[in-house]
């Protein structure tokens, strides 16, 4: 589905200020995407700032080394979040999504514009530059440096490249395309380091984060003849682990690598005692169907949903979902 860039081109071109902001609990995708659109605007002589719900989680400090991604409440207020010309939300099309971000985005007089992948979405009042079909937010960001002929800093390609090579399992998701390789191939010859930033992914875990990672797996259950899998996190979990909230990013996956496992899920307490779920399933199945029934959505392979506590309560409800939706398979 290919998007024409020239509204987004002429909007660019007739305004100065622009903030950049993406979802709650920012991943490599949201993080990179917003990166790279900012080095795009920087490079055309525009004014840029990133302003999140959420602070950077620890484990992907290193695609922001100068700390441009700042956190709504921490350094910066509302009000200064809301004076801009453009506000362009990546990554995301949903008001809950966007968490404490979204009350600048209902009040603001500026333009605004969503880019995003996601097939699941809300209608937020901005201009849409979407495609579902696509593997990354990051990827489509590419495209606008392509349409608008902006050169891309290693910086940008680094960063594009964690948005893109994160939400394609490292490319072994069906996402993945010829076009996609491409694209990574033009980041390479960018300045992009595959191996450096692989390293800096996969391979900086700490201790805690190995601990809790063996915590959840324990509670791993099988449903639905082992076509099912399911864990959760409780909070006091990263004090008895000495882990953080973010390690938790990609564990869900672990659990669709028990052998004649087709869905997964994963809940996690927060310290608002609210829920978060992530939902994981082979090709053939949409978890984002059972996401939209808890106001989440997502992919078809990867979606989400926020429940409200408690844990043992929000995960009958989902257990019961995931089992009708697997069981009706």
């Amino acid at each position: 589905m290919a998007i024409d860039w020239e509204p987004l081109r002429a909007i660019i071109n007739d305004n100065q200020r622009f903030v950049l902001t993406t979802h709650v609990r920012p991943d490599a995708d949201a993080l990179g995407s917003e990166l790279g659109m900012a080095g795009i605007l920087e490079h055309l002589g525009k004014t840029v700032r990133i302003v999140n719900s959420s602070a950077v989680p620890p484990r992907l400090a290193f695609l922001d080394p100068g700390k441009r991604c700042l956190q709504l409440g921490n350094g910066i207020t509302e009000e200064q979040a809301l004076d801009t010309d453009v506000h362009i939300v990546l990554d995301c099309s949903s008001w809950g999504q966007l968490a404490e971000m979204g009350r600048v985005f209902r009040r603001t007089k500026a333009t605004k514009l969503v880019i995003d992948h996601h097939a699941s979405s809300e209608d937020i009042g901005g201009k849409e530059f979407k495609d579902v079909t696509s593997e990354a937010t990051g990827a489509l960001v590419f495209q606008v440096a392509t349409a608008l002929k902006v050169p891309v800093s290693q910086a940008m390609a680094n960063a594009m490249y964690c948005a893109i090579a994160t939400d394609t399992g490292w490319f072994r998701f069906p996402s993945t395309t010829s076009s996609t390789m491409r694209t990574i191939a033009s980041l390479i010859d960018f300045g992009a380091q595959p191996a450096l930033l692989y390293r800096q992914l996969y391979e900086q875990c700490t201790p805690g984060r190995i601990k809790l990672a063996g915590r959840v797996m324990s509670r791993v259950t099988l449903e639905c003849g082992g076509k099912l899998a399911h864990t959760y996190v409780e909070y006091k979990d990263y004090q008895e682990t000495g882990a953080d909230p973010s390690d938790t990013e990609d564990m869900v996956n672990y659990c669709l690598t028990i052998a004649g496992v087709d869905a997964a899920f994963i809940q996690i307490e927060q310290s608002n005692t609210q829920i978060k779920t992530s939902f994981r399933s082979r090709s053939h199945l949409d978890v984002n169907q059972v996401a939209e029934q808890f106001q989440g959505g997502g992919h078809k392979q990867a979606a989400g949903a926020i429940l409200p506590g408690p844990l043992v309560e929000a995960r009958a409800r989902v257990l019961n979902a995931m089992k009708t939706f697997v069981g009706h398979l």
